[in-house]
């Protein structure tokens, strides 16, 4: 009885909900390491630095908190507000914990790494104010944005190497041939985030769609998972321009990012690819659909690639459904905005690894936060290299022919 009272008292303090605004961010580019990093080895190095004595909890609130969630929720409440189950929650907690461990004092009772993630995951979760957020958790709205801040800068710390990796390759390249294209190791894209106009070269910003923005570009594997991300180009940008300034560009160019695994289709050698849309260069490693007029076999060749470059647009699609922060311009600083979108990024890749479920309800709430901020228009890229000319003709023929590996 007494937990139902607690429950009804706290639930009126999950009212105030509105959109945060925000600002630029910065170009920051994150490729996949070589293996998995060990946190308590990152942080004796230096590599990872322990949070500040600074996020104190309130006596006013607290109850809500330590006696309804973490002991009266089931699954499907973690689930409907943390958007991962207790277990997954607990084992990021586990993760974090050499970055966010605070101390206790004689005056007041430090935030535990617990609390300061839930915050993080509320306030990313869902477009709710800081204060809002505050009054949830008992704390101030200076607070639960300093915790979003510690929570995000300690998930690209610590994290960001072990997660946003590019793992078995010949598992990746299995799984693209399943969907109909061979050799493939992943489907890269961009999404534009919403921003605050920013205080300097703001018409960079200004996206087609007219709206202020910065770019996540992405390559994904099969399943969808980030294999390499880019964050932080302004809006304006074309596509094109911020895939040939990443390292995913470079490391590709250089036949470094995947293993020297190439097959023969007709008489055309072919290393592995990845699969963009239009507004990419056509590369001997990139493959991108036939524009203009279409013969039968070039739109055979672009339902096979389209069908396979799906995935990168699902991963978008599910990274702002669960973390829907991502869809209202939020207000954080240019310096800030990458790592808490990079911080989504590694959460989104958790969440998938250990297959949360995905909730219908969440994509409502999504589609009318995101009807304000259409996605530009792709610009077509028409340069090519003459070998990869070669190996895009050469799939054609032999997806015509059902020659194909599929």
């Amino acid at each position: 009885m007494q937990h139902q009272n607690l429950a009804k008292r706290y639930q009126a303090s999950r009212r105030h909900q509105h959109s945060d605004e925000g600002d630029e961010g910065m170009d920051t580019d994150f490729s996949q390491s070589t293996g998995p990093g060990n946190v308590g080895i990152m942080v004796l190095m230096g590599q990872a630095h322990v949070v500040e004595r600074r996020f104190w909890a309130s006596e006013i609130g607290t109850d809500w908190w330590d006696h309804i969630v973490l002991q009266v929720w089931d699954d499907s409440q973690w689930l409907r507000n943390f958007h991962m189950h207790e277990g997954t929650f607990m084992e990021l907690c586990d993760l974090l914990s050499p970055a966010l461990k605070c101390m206790n004092t004689k005056m007041r009772a430090a935030l535990t790494v617990e609390k300061q993630v839930a915050i993080a995951l509320w306030k990313l979760a869902m477009p709710n104010s800081y204060r809002s957020v505050g009054n949830q958790f008992g704390t101030g709205k200076s607070t639960v944005g300093a915790a979003v801040m510690q929570v995000a800068n300690a998930i690209k710390d610590l994290l960001i190497s072990r997660v946003v990796t590019l793992g078995n390759v010949q598992v990746i390249v299995d799984g693209f041939a399943a969907m109909g294209f061979p050799n493939c190791g992943g489907a890269t894209d961009g999404t534009h985030i919403p921003v605050l106009a920013p205080e300097h070269q703001a018409s960079e910003y200004i996206n087609r769609k007219g709206y202020f923005s910065i770019v996540l570009q992405a390559l994904v594997d099969h399943k969808g998972r980030f294999t390499n991300i880019n964050v932080g180009w302004p809006g304006k940008v074309h596509d094109a321009r911020i895939f040939r300034n990443s390292g995913l560009f470079q490391k590709l160019q250089e036949r470094a990012f995947f293993p020297d695994q190439k097959i023969t289709i007709g008489d055309v050698e072919m290393p592995t690819v990845i699969l963009g849309n239009p507004a990419y260069p056509l590369m001997p490693w990139l493959m991108k659909p036939y524009t203009g007029s279409l013969d039968s076999s070039q739109e055979l060749f672009n339902y096979r690639l389209s069908k396979s470059r799906m995935v990168v647009e699902c991963a978008f699609g599910c990274l702002k459904v669960c973390w829907r922060s991502l869809l209202t311009r939020s207000d954080l600083s240019e310096t800030n905005i990458p790592t808490v979108i990079t911080a989504c990024c590694v959460l989104h890749n958790i969440c998938e690894s250990k297959g949360e479920t995905f909730m219908a309800g969440w994509e409502v709430e999504a589609n009318r936060l995101a009807a304000g901020y259409a996605q530009p228009d792709t610009r077509v890229v028409r340069r090519a290299q003459e070998g990869a000319v070669h190996i895009r003709e050469a799939l054609k023929t032999s997806f015509m022919t059902g020659q194909a590996t599929v």
